[in-house]
Formats: structure tokens, C-alpha cells, sequence
């Protein structure tokens, strides 16, 4: 169980960028990996991660798995946002264009590129330390009516 010290300490020791703010609506799976941080505009948003040594493969660099995690989690954040229904991923497509590593920090954000009734097709891309890190595309199947 956290505390509100010991999530300020969290914060400090991950040090988000200006308008980054903790996340705290997220499920067990997506907790346990975090924490993740996001900021929204009127134009976007963005979610952020501070990369630590459990995000990254025996070669010391973030692992493919975890950028999968995050980017499923863009993708989706961007199908709510547009519809304002929850979704579950039916297909994600990925390109790794370059590595991340410990101690970085790593954002990315989606927009939604058509919705064909239940079906929403979604486009994001993820940062590290200025380099575009991962370009994905997704497909997801909205939830309820």
C-alpha cells in the first residue's frame, strides 16, 4: 500500500517533465509496470514513463515486451478520448526504430485514424530522449453500447 509520502518521493525520484502528472486510474497489470505519468491539451495528450532497470532486457536496453505494454496503452488512451467508450485491443502493429534505456524518459501519444461502428482504428508513436523509440498501429473493438 502506498502513502502519500512515499508517492511524492516516487514523483521526485522520476523527475516527469513539466505537466506530467502521476496516473492514478490505471489497473494492477498496468500499475505494477509504472508508474506512468500523462499531461492532456486542448490539441492532445501524452503519456510517460521514467525507464528503470525492470524495464529493460538482460542487454540493459528497455525491453519489447514493456514498449508493447506502454504502447497498447497510448493507443487505447487515444480510443477513449475520441469515442468515450472503453475498448479492448484486437490487433497491435509495432515498429522498433530505436532502442531506450534505464533512466530515460519515455512518452508517447495517438490519435485515432477512422471508426467503423464498433471497430477503431488508431495511430501513435512513442518517444525516448528525442528519438522516436516505437511507431505503432492498432485496431480496437469498443465495449457496451
Amino acid at each position: 500500500m502506498t502513502t502519500a509520502g512515499s508517492d511524492a518521493r516516487q514523483e521526485l525520484e522520476d523527475n516527469p517533465p513539466a505537466g506530467f502528472e502521476p496516473s492514478r486510474t490505471r489497473g494492477p497489470f498496468s500499475s505494477h509496470n509504472g508508474p506512468f505519468y500523462h499531461k492532456t491539451s486542448d490539441d492532445g495528450f501524452w503519456h510517460g514513463l521514467r525507464l528503470r532497470r525492470r524495464h529493460c532486457n538482460s542487454r540493459g536496453i528497455v525491453h519489447g515486451g514493456m514498449l508493447m505494454t506502454f504502447a497498447d496503452g497510448v493507443l487505447a488512451t487515444a480510443v477513449f478520448r475520441a469515442v468515450k467508450r472503453p475498448s479492448v485491443t484486437v490487433k497491435i502493429n509495432a515498429e522498433f526504430l530505436a532502442s531506450a534505456k534505464e533512466g530515460g524518459w519515455l512518452q508517447g501519444t495517438a490519435h485515432v485514424t477512422q471508426v467503423d461502428g464498433d471497430v477503431v482504428f488508431v495511430r501513435g508513436h512513442i518517444e525516448s530522449e528525442g528519438r522516436q523509440v516505437v511507431a505503432a498501429t492498432g485496431v480496437f473493438k469498443l465495449l457496451g453500447g
